[in-house]
Order: structure tokens, then C-alpha cells, then sequence
């Protein structure tokens, strides 16, 4: 990528507006013009590797709300890391990116040539103070494999597939018709091998045929500290294996439990802390809860409903990066609902003995709500 990184609606060509469809029309027109296969532009493959992020960014709506918010340092700060890409050639790029082949190649030609495999998307949970601190979790999917028996042909072990009469090998088939416009040429998808271009007359035993089996498989994930809920963690070559090309890759969405007692505003911290009424009048000295366990924390007299007591270095971790937010603590003053006779005798005499000082504000309690969230 260059050096200095363009806007991503810019290097697609579209306004920030753009819909799904728009997107994908724009990379496509740039994936023909740009890959390394067919341009004559001395920088086509760092602009096409470009247009690919950009794609990548644009065309999912969790990463793409977090561009349009916060730009290229919202998707570092997010976890974003662009897919390396690889593709052989144009019709892989469609195939990978929106399920077909624009040059009409099948899936078998796809497959000699050494298709990619499938990617998996698999999902863990975790509670919110194993996202503070960083957790390895062990992750539990099924996923296709090369068959170990025939080697991925689909064949029985000392056959070989066939080429298919029908179609000669290609994979697809042809036919022209005419009518006052001129001629037209129709190109399917040969029904005999099904676009392979090969038939199986001996199937192999183990797989029946299809040349790949299901394998349970068990992967330690690390999750890093800081991250957030609905953020995915990308395993290179841990997906699908391909048909005589790379595996896929394997996704795990993580999703971060939520904790009753704190509340996440992005890396910072939230909680209440409840407070009686003669704790906030008369100071006390009372234990919090944060993410590294329990604080004790000083409260002076006087203290008003809606004081926040921020906590530096107590938040959530930066995803990748530096630092921790913050902690803030609200105070919540409990008003006694219930009394008795005496009690309500000496509060009585308490507000008879107050004067206009006793209740003077230093801070207004709506300005306290406003600090909290700042």
C-alpha cells in the first residue's frame, strides 16, 4: 500500500452513500482493469491490492461503520488487519468475492487450476474480564479435508478419473443460436461431470467419490486483551481445504459476555457505587469493584449524588496498541425508605438545626451526569 493512505470510497470510485450493489459493481470494474494478469499499469498491483481493502473494508457492515466513524485508525484500533491477497487470476477473484466466474471457466477448470478452499465461521464466548486480560480458548469445528485415501481425485485407489466424452474435458458446454439480432452463444455447465471435466467411474470408498471428508478439528484461539464484542480473529489455512490449492481460512467471532457490575463505553470503564446517606455526608472509606479485583476507594464529606471518581489506567486494554481507559465511578446516594419513630426524629431535628450552607451545591448534579460520560 502507499504511504499515505487514500480515502476508501475514493479508491472504489463511490460516494460514502453507495449501497451494497454500487460497491461490488466498483471493485469488480477495478479488479478487471487492475489485476496483474491483464494490466499494463506499471503500479496495477499495489492499486489492485488497494481496491481489495478498500472492498474488503467497505463491503461488511461491521467494518465499515467503524471507517465511517473513526477512519483508517478506528479499523486499526478495531483489530482490522487487511486479507493478504493471492488470487491466480481474474476468474478467482470473482469466484472468491461474489460466488461465480465472470469468464465462464467451471468449477472443475477452477479446481485444476488450484482452487482456494472455503473459509469457516465459528463462534466463542468469553466474560468481560478475560477480554481485559487476554484468554486462549480452545475452539471445536468440523472441516473438510484432502481424503487421505485417494489423495483428493475422488478415484479408487488405483484408478484414475476419466475425461468426460461429453464435454472433452472443458467442464462446460456450447451452444449457438440465431435469431434477427444475430447469433448467440450459450455456455452451461457440462450435466455429465457437473464442470469438473473428469468422471469418476471407481469411486474411492472412503469419501464416495468427492475427493475431500469431514475431520472434527480442535484449535487453541488467542484472544487478545482488549478486544471487542463481535470482533473476528482470522486463521490463515485452518479453513476448508481447497482442490489442489490453499485451505480457507478460519474466522472465530468472539463475542464478550456482559458483567452486571460494569458497563463498556468503548476501552473505559462504568459503575455505580451505592452509598448511604450519612456515607455521603460524613465521608467513608468504601471497596470498589474493577477489572484487577477490589479498590478501596476514599469518599469525602460531603460527597453529592452523581460525584464520578475516575479511575486512570483501570479500563478495558487498547486492542493492540497502548495504554488502558479509564475507570469512572458514579456515586449513587441511598435515600432510607423505611424508618422508625426515633429515626425520624433526628432527621427532623437535623432539618430545623440546617441552614442555607448545609445544602450549597459545588457542582450542579446534572454536571456530575455529563462528567460521567464524557
Amino acid at each position: 500500500m502507499a504511504s499515505v493512505r487514500r480515502d476508501y470510497y475514493e479508491v472504489l470510485g463511490v460516494e460514502r452513500g453507495a449501497d451494497e450493489q454500487e460497491i461490488k459493481r466498483a471493485f469488480r470494474r477495478l479488479a478487471r482493469e487492475l489485476h496483474p494478469d491483464v494490466s499494463e499499469h506499471p503500479d496495477a498491483e499495489e492499486r489492485f491490492r488497494e481496491a481489495a481493502e478498500a472492498y474488503e473494508v467497505l463491503s461488511k457492515a461491521e467494518t465499515r461503520g467503524l471507517y465511517d466513524r473513526y477512519g483508517h485508525e478506528g479499523l486499526n484500533t478495531g483489530g482490522f488487519r487487511p486479507t493478504s491477497f493471492d488470487f491466480t487470476s481474474l476468474g478467482d477473484i470473482f469466484s472468491v468475492f461474489f460466488g461465480e466466474d465472470v469468464f465462464g471457466a467451471g468449477a472443475g477448470a477452477q479446481a485444476r487450476r488450484g482452487g482456494r478452499g472455503s473459509d469457516l465461521l465459528v463462534e466463542t464466548s468469553i466474560d468481560l474480564a478475560e477480554a481485559a486480560e487476554g484468554v486462549t480458548r480452545p475452539v471445536a469445528y468440523e472441516v473438510a479435508v484432502t481424503c487421505p485415501t485417494c489423495a483428493g481425485s475422488g478415484a479408487e485407489p488405483g484408478t484414475r478419473p476419466e475425461t468426460c466424452p461429453r464435454c472433452s474435458g472443458s467442464g462446460r458446454l456450447q451452444s449457438v443460436s440465431s435469431s434477427v439480432f444475430g447469433q448467440f452463444v450459450r455456455t452451461q455447465t457440462c450435466p455429465d461431470c457437473g464442470g469438473s471435466g473428469q468422471i469418476v467411474t471407481s469411486p474411492c470408498p472412503e469419501c464416495e467419490g468427492a475427493g475431500q471428508v469431514v475431520e472434527e478439528r480442535t484449535v487453541e484461539v488467542e484472544v487478545p486483551p482488549g478486544i471487542h464484542d463481535g470482533q473476528r480473529i482470522r486463521l490463515a489455512g485452518e479453513g476448508h481445504a481447497g482442490a489442489g490449492g490453499r485451505a480457507g481460512d478460519l474466522y472465530v467471532l468472539v463475542h464478550v459476555r456482559t458483567d452486571p457490575r460494569f458497563l463498556r463505553d468503548g476501552n473505559d470503564i462504568l459503575s455505580t457505587l451505592d452509598v448511604t446517606m450519612t456515607q455521603a455526608a460524613l465521608g467513608a472509606r468504601l471497596s470498589v469493584p474493577t477489572l484487577d479485583g477490589e479498590l478501596e476507594l476514599e469518599l469525602e464529606a460531603g460527597t453529592q449524588p452523581g460525584t464520578v471518581r475516575v479511575l486512570r489506567g483501570k479500563g478495558m486494554p487498547v486492542l493492540q496498541g497502548f495504554g488502558r481507559g479509564e475507570h469512572r465511578v458514579v456515586v449513587n446516594v441511598i435515600v432510607p425508605s423505611r424508618l422508625t419513630d426515633e429515626q425520624r426524629g433526628l432527621l427532623e431535628e437535623f432539618e430545623r438545626l440546617a441552614g442555607e450552607d448545609t445544602y450549597r451545591p459545588d457542582e450542579s448534579f446534572l454536571d456530575k451526569l455529563r462528567a460521567a460520560f464524557r
